[in-house]
Formats: structure tokens, sequence, C-alpha cells
């Protein structure tokens, strides 16, 4: 491919992302990589190493997205693709062995959470939940003091959280998962690899939905885990392959094609972001916000030590006003809006906006008044002019 190692090292993330995964510099080659739809290649005899196969064990249209992901966390490897994000998170949560512990933050994505309680109450592992922010808690989780009690297989970490926007601080617990032989996993799907690396603040494998931010179009379904560890690696490929996690070819063709723009996308959306944070903490519709990029966050100060960015989400807890409960006031301030759209996900171009606990799924510490928004690539002055008025609508 088109970036060796050693490029990619001295090269700005920024830079990667557009020049990672080109076709060989060759006299008549595409300058981007073509779709390639097969279901089998040809062979005879064994196969080998670097032998395609078969549909389910690669395709040529994954290559250059995977190559460009593993060199933007910091991997000497590509990362692996997926038909979904929670196809990934199967993936991942493979890694734990039969009985084993695993430490997940109380608030993080949902499916994330239902997939674990699921193999909890089906007896395969033993889930432990955490605030993750509460690095002393998160230890004890860990490394629990009773004799009778196992330490952790798996620490599960996101940081930010979904949606609180808890911070953790992601090299004291990697350090803690690993003196008590524990595999990390980091969803990193809110950061970006252009905002927090994972790999190299100790994490053994990264997670993205790639559905967000790095495909970033709202188009696809796919996600993607990155690792250094060549064993670790080679376990994951298994699962995907004999789980049939696989990507669509189109699909990956698209990630790629929304992975060039990232960097753009990411430096609009977080000045945005920061603004727009700032005018919602001052609103009295506003009963409190969380965003690490305000100086009153309680995560502001370890994220920025460790990010280099703040993102772009930012959750809000809409005041409860005369004759309308938080949930109710939250839900008439989403159905006001004009630009924001009042759709789950996240990362896309477009600013969406949500009430969470009108997810089942949702854990029931989320508030119900709590609104998530991720804030797109629109003017920042049209974004805020539809929330002051929707806001306005609430009497505030």
């Amino acid at each position: 491919m088109s970036l060796s190692e050693h490029q990619a090292a001295s090269l700005s993330a920024e830079t990667v992302v557009v020049a990672a995964g080109r076709p060989p510099r060759e006299r008549d080659q595409p300058v981007n990589p073509p779709i390639t739809l097969s279901s089998t290649y040809f062979g005879t005899g064994p196969l080998g190493d670097g032998d395609r196969g078969y549909g389910r064990y690669s395709n040529p249209t994954w290559d250059p997205f995977e190559e460009a992901l593993g060199q933007l966390e910091g991997s000497t490897l590509p990362g692996l693709l997926y038909a979904s994000g929670l196809a990934a998170v199967s993936s991942a949560l493979s890694l734990i062995p039969a009985g084993g512990v695993l430490v997940m933050p109380s608030h993080s994505y949902s499916g994330s959470l239902v997939m674990a309680s699921e193999l909890a109450q089906k007896g395969f592992i033993e889930l432990r939940t955490v605030d993750i922010a509460d690095t002393d808690a998160v230890k004890d989780a860990i490394a629990p003091g009773g004799p009778s009690e196992k330490a952790a297989s798996m620490l599960w970490l996101e940081s930010p959280t979904n949606p609180m926007l808890g911070i953790a601080d992601m090299r004291a617990l990697a350090d803690a998962a690993h003196a008590a032989g524990a595999v990390v996993v980091t969803d990193n799907t809110f950061s970006t690899p252009l905002v927090q690396q994972p790999l190299l603040l100790g994490s053994d494998v990264v997670l993205h939905s790639v559905t967000k931010y790095l495909a970033g179009h709202s188009d696809v379904v796919l996600g993607a885990l990155v690792t250094s560890n060549p064993e670790i690696r080679s376990e994951l490929l298994h699962h995907r392959i004999i789980h049939g996690g696989i990507a669509g070819p189109f699909e990956a063709w698209l990630a790629l094609r929304g992975l060039r723009t990232l960097a753009l996308r990411v430096e609009r959306s977080q000045a945005s972001a920061v603004l727009l944070a700032e005018r919602l903490a001052a609103h009295p519709a506003i009963e409190s916000i969380r965003f690490p990029g305000l100086a009153t966050d309680p995560g502001h100060d370890r994220a920025r030590e460790q990010m280099k960015g703040f993102g772009s989400i930012i959750c809000v807890q809409v005041a409860a006003t005369a004759g309308l409960s938080g949930a109710d006031a939250a839900d008439k301030l989403v159905q006001a809006l004009d630009l924001w759209l009042p759709a789950t996900s996240l990362g896309g171009v477009e600013s969406l906006i949500e009430r969470r606990r009108r997810h089942t799924a949702e854990p029931a510490s989320v508030p119900e008044n709590l609104v998530r928004l991720s804030v797109g690539i629109e003017s920042v002055e049209d974004l805020w002019a539809d929330l002051e008025q929707a806001l306005k609508a609430l009497g505030g």
C-alpha cells in the first residue's frame, strides 16, 4: 500500500487520513482503490499466508481502510473491519475466557452493556460495572481484595463515556489492568484517533463504530478493531472469519471515502461544540451540562492531559418548567428544532439530537431529562439560532 510504517509515523494524522491506503504509484493505476465484488479467488492447493481464498476471509476493498485505521491509531498492524460496531464488540468480548471477569463502565454504549449483561446472565462471564471516572473504584473492581474474588480478565474503557461524558484516567487504569493480567479494550468512537490514541495510553485493543465519525456521512453501518499485538489480532481475525461478521465491499469503500475528510470534519465540529457548550452552559433552560472542553467540567483537566481536543458531543439536562417535567421539557426541546435532526447515532456531517432515555436499553442511572447533541459541520451560528428558538419555546 501507499505508506510505510516509517512514513506514517513521520506524518501528521491529518495527512495520514488522506494518504494511507492508496494504490501503488504505477502508471495508469487509479488514484483511489476500486471496489472488488467477489465471493472467492483463484487458487489451488493448501491455503498459505497471503492467500485470500474466500470472500469471508478477505477482500481487497477492506485492505486500504484497515491499513489507514491501523496507522492512525499508532499500530504497526492493519485494523480489522466488521459488519457493525456491535460485531466488533462481540469479537472483542470473545477474548474473555469462560468464566472470566469483565469490568465495564456503568455508563457506556448501551449495545455493549446489553451484550455484556446477556453474557453474564447466561453464566459465560462475570460483569462488574463501575464509574469509570472513579479511578480507585475501577482499580478495586479490577483486583478486589477478597481472597474469593477473581481479578478481571478484561477492562473495558470508554472515555468520554456514552452518554455521560465521563473521563477515565486511561494510563493509570491500563497499568492496573495489566498488573492483574487483564486485557484492556477501549471504545474510541467518540474521540477518533485524531483526538485520542488509546494504544499509546496502554490499551491492547481499540474499538470503533465506523458508522460514526470515521465514515462520517450516516450512510454505512460498520465497526473496526485495532491492536498492536499479533496474537490478539490473530484471535480477533479468527473470530471474524468463523462468526462471519464481515463488511460488505461497497460499505468498506464508502467508509474509506468518508475517512479522507475526517480531519476537516473533526476540526469544524469540535470548534463549534466549544462555542455551543459555552452558550448552553449559560442558558437558564439548561439545568446542567457535560462537555469536557468546559473548564468547569469535572473531566476537563484529565481530558486536556490525554486528548488532543474535546470531541463534539455535548450532553445537557433540560430544566423542568411550569407544567412540564424535565423529561417532557427535553422532548419539547427536541421537537421544536428545525435544523438539528431528532435521531439516534452521532458523528455525521449533520447535527443530531435526542433524549437518551427514550431508549429502553439505556441504563436507569442516565437522567430522564438528558439530551445528547452530536455537533455536525453546519454553520455554528445557524445551529445556535435553532437551539435558541427551541429553548425560548420552553420559556427560557
